[in-house]
């Protein structure tokens, strides 16, 4: 299948590349090389970044922080990472606009819902910053429900693995990779793909989750191409 829009899930540690912390610059370039091949071929695309490489709110309550003020911490996070993808995208010659949960206003527009699909459907990049805009709900469940809200087809989760599999194939190397699964097996199974809600919400909506290696050069691009890529998770 072919995706007219698509929202593009990436952890924040994605852009951490061989670093422990922080953006890894090539690593963006990449992303930035890689996004722009697909809008070229005029497909509309959204994405939502984690945080991860700078600050985990979970992280920080389990270290005694009030968790509340800790996934703000996080949101604020995600606003970098998207100021950063923003900035490599644009250096790509890339039009872009970054829409946040939280009002920052002079770096970024609110987020609104006809105005991000307007913006898609001039063909720019939106970025959609600080999660949900609420503690306690991970960008998984951000990206899940931006990608309902603007009527995409599926949501991508770009990872540094190929898909999903019957165990963690960085550790169990006879893990076997499913192509397809369904939502149901995938809860049966015990499989992680993203947090109950983000999963729940994405099932409820019936909106396809595919799972691939955002790491491997052209795979995005094949895979809104309609080849095989990845796992895609669906009814």
């Amino acid at each position: 299948m072919q995706y007219k829009r698509i929202l593009l899930k990436l952890s924040g540690e994605a852009l951490m590349g061989d670093k422990h912390y922080g953006i890894d610059p090539n690593r963006l370039k990449q992303y930035a090389k890689e996004i722009k091949e697909v809008t070229n071929k005029g497909i509309e695309l959204a994405i939502v970044i984690g945080g991860g490489n700078i600050f985990r709110g979970v992280a920080g309550a389990s270290n005694g922080m009030d968790r509340v003020q800790g996934d703000h911490m996080g949101m604020l996070a995600t606003c970098i990472n998207g100021l950063a993808l923003q900035s490599a995208l644009e250096d790509e010659g890339v039009y872009t606009r970054l829409q946040t949960a939280i009002e920052i206003k002079e770096m970024a527009e609110p987020y609104i819902k006809r105005k991000a699909i307007r913006h898609l459907e001039k063909g720019r990049v939106v970025i959609f910053g600080a999660g949900t805009g609420n503690p306690y709900f991970t960008t998984d469940t951000a990206a899940v429900l931006r990608a309902i809200e603007i009527n995409a087809d599926a949501i991508l989760k770009g990872t540094r693995v190929d898909g999903i599999y019957t165990a963690d194939p960085e550790k169990d190397k006879k893990a076997i990779k499913f192509d397809t699964i369904t939502f149901k097996d995938v809860l049966k199974k015990g499989l992680k793909v993203m947090d109950m809600t983000a999963f729940t919400l994405s099932e409820e909506n019936k909106l396809p989750i595919i799972v691939f290696d955002m790491n491997t050069n052209g795979n995005l691009l094949k895979l809104v191409s309609g080849e095989q890529i990845g796992t895609i998770v669906n009814h």
